[in-house]
């Protein structure tokens, strides 16, 4: 260890034992509930800082001592650094018209790292490619298909028609009596769920990792968004679910009575199924395995029957936008009225949070950073989202 390094160790001793002197005076005060404490607070800012700075001037002397071979090991030199340094070679320096010549003998050059001649392997330094890879992100787009909202409370009410008998008819004569219909209603009520994560990281490693800050918000924010997106499709509403559209949809009835019909045809017909129920469908949702099968359908001849290979129109089926999602089930559907059928209204957005939480995280530098949203969905309609298995009908 060096002098400069040495002096630098003991700087950064001091700075770290006052540091925890004064976190320990400052934890003691808060305990006993004393005010007026800023200054104090100020005073370990200052030396969290100067800890911080000295840990770095540190950690720099000892890079570049290490790079220099300062750490006791023997430093690996360049072939023209040992021709340089070799007796021959200075004494050829010395006076070279009297036709002499310098020679290095070295063994095979190899990427051996010891100290043996021809060992150059600490002459090789990785590639290191910058930012950090990450995993695919799944595409999300549940929440789009469905209309948004806003609310100020804990929950959503609404009264939603549970039933409708009309006998609406031409009345038989002047006097007569006419006909009565009936209606019912029920009141619903959708609860605010919160979905949250979190992660601890030190205070030094957000600081000297610039990019790592945001990396992290991002990937917690994309978590968030791919959890929310299985709620509002499959949620089943108990111990802090949301209550998905899937559970509360109307199961598949061909409304036509077919002998036979294809998956693709299923579709159609579970678009007929919310039409005869008022609520016109305004998408599809199915897995990306079911909407590949359909893509590659062919007819008799071979061809194509959605489209070609090297089309690049947006994916659509009897007219309307398919959403191939892994939060739908293989083998799986949702049809329906997305944009007149349900609601989504955030209490909070989606945000991104970053605090010291409490006392030993602020001692320890740990700092937390917290992703998380309210929200409540609201299905008025359930006869508006048709669900079911997809399954090709046919008669013997």
């Amino acid at each position: 260890m060096t002098d400069e390094t040495k002096a630098l160790a003991t700087e950064l001793e001091k700075a770290t034992n006052k540091v925890n002197a004064l976190g320990t005076e400052l934890t003691g005060r808060m305990e006993k509930g004393e005010k007026g404490i800023t200054d104090l607070k100020d005073q370990v800012d200052e030396a969290l800082t100067l800890m911080n700075e000295a840990k770095t001037r540190l950690d720099e002397v000892e890079q570049k001592q290490a790079r220099r071979g300062d750490d006791g090991q023997v430093e690996q030199k360049s072939l023209g650094q040992q021709m340089f340094e070799s007796e021959q070679f200075k004494s050829f320096a010395e006076n070279p018209r009297n036709g002499g010549r310098a020679t290095l003998h070295i063994k095979d050059v190899t990427s051996a790292t010891t100290a043996a001649p021809g060992s150059a392997g600490a002459l090789t330094t990785p590639q290191r490619q910058a930012g950090i890879i990450a995993p695919p992100n799944q595409m999300l787009h549940i929440r789009d298909l469905i209309a948004s909202g806003t609310t100020d409370s804990n929950s959503i009410e609404y009264i939603r028609e549970t039933g409708f008998t009309n006998s609406a008819a031409a009345q038989s004569a002047e006097g007569a009596l006419k006909a009565k219909s009936d209606i019912q209603f029920a009141d619903e009520t959708s609860a605010v769920r919160t979905i949250a994560h979190h992660i601890k990281a030190s205070r030094q490693i957000l600081d000297d990792a610039a990019q790592l800050e945001s990396y992290i918000g991002g990937r917690l924010m994309y978590g968030l968004k791919l959890v929310e997106d299985r709620q509002l499709l499959n949620g089943d509403g108990l111990t802090g679910n949301l209550k998905g559209i899937v559970p509360q949809a109307t199961a598949f009835a061909d409304p036509t009575g077919m002998a036979n019909y294809t998956i693709m045809d299923q579709l159609r017909l579970a678009m007929l199924q919310a039409v005869l129920a008022e609520y016109p469908a305004s998408g599809h949702v199915l897995n990306p395995i079911d909407w590949t099968l359909m893509e590659l359908s062919k007819d008799t001849e071979g061809r194509y029957i959605i489209g070609q290979p090297q089309g690049t129109a947006n994916p659509t089926m009897w007219g309307l936008p398919v959403v191939a999602t892994q939060a739908m089930g293989v083998g799986k559907f949702l049809t329906g009225a997305f944009n007149m059928g349900a609601q989504v209204f955030d209490r909070q957005q989606a945000s991104i949070a970053i605090a010291t939480e409490n006392e030993d995280d602020f001692v320890k530098n740990m700092i937390t950073i917290l992703c998380e949203e309210r929200l409540a969905l609201a299905v008025y309609r359930p006869e508006a989202f048709i669900t079911g298995t997809l399954a090709a009908k046919t008669t013997p």
